[in-house]
């Protein structure tokens, strides 16, 4: 009977330390030429998003590529690796890794500020490209009015928001451009 109790006790207290979920997200360290900013990814509720985010980054694919496209009050883009040359600048914003991700969605996630969100031309056209959020943005939910703008939100950032707030507010160009480049020197994973 005490054995018995003994593993009935064991079994609990693992339980009870597990807390439920025992998933621990991985969080991408962007390494700018304005500065560094950390984003959490939700691996646990958008495993279809992060996991292609996650490959991209192991296979450097974002290094050396820009914040292409900056919108105070709205959001910084990037992603393109078109933007890794200025002389295809005027394609900036349709490049892609060559292929297209299915979309995921998780209610609990937003278009909020500090969210990190597929960008995309449509349904189930998310590729490489991302945006970051600099004010909350629910409309681009898939889940809120207007409900005609889908961007799945994949992460939000954990350290540097002061960073990406200041990319945001650089002067730009007619095409959204900043004037100064932001390059996304590399990013690498915790």
């Amino acid at each position: 009977m005490k054995i018995k109790l003994f593993f009935l006790l064991l079994i609990v207290v693992f339980l009870v330390s597990c807390g439920g979920n025992t998933m621990s997200n991985k969080v991408a360290v962007f390494e700018t030429n304005q500065g560094v900013f950390k984003i959490e990814l939700f691996e646990d509720k958008m495993p279809v998003t992060t996991g292609n985010f996650i490959k991209l980054v192991e296979e450097k694919y974002y290094d050396g590529t820009r914040f292409h496209r900056v919108i105070e009050n709205f959001m910084i883009q990037g992603g393109d690796p078109l933007s890794k040359d200025v002389s295809k600048k005027s394609g900036w914003g349709t490049g892609g890794p060559g292929y297209e991700i299915k979309d995921e969605f998780h209610d609990s996630l937003s278009n909020v500020v500090g969210t990190i969100a597929m960008a995309n031309s449509g349904p189930d056209t998310g590729g490489s490209q991302f945006f970051i959020n600099v004010k909350d943005n629910s409309f681009l939910d898939h889940n809120k009015p207007p409900m005609s703008s889908k961007h799945p939100v994949f992460g939000k950032v954990v350290e540097g928001l002061d960073v990406v707030t200041k990319i945001s507010n650089l002067d730009t160009d007619s095409s959204d451009a900043p004037k100064n480049e932001v390059v996304i020197e590399k990013i690498h994973l915790e």
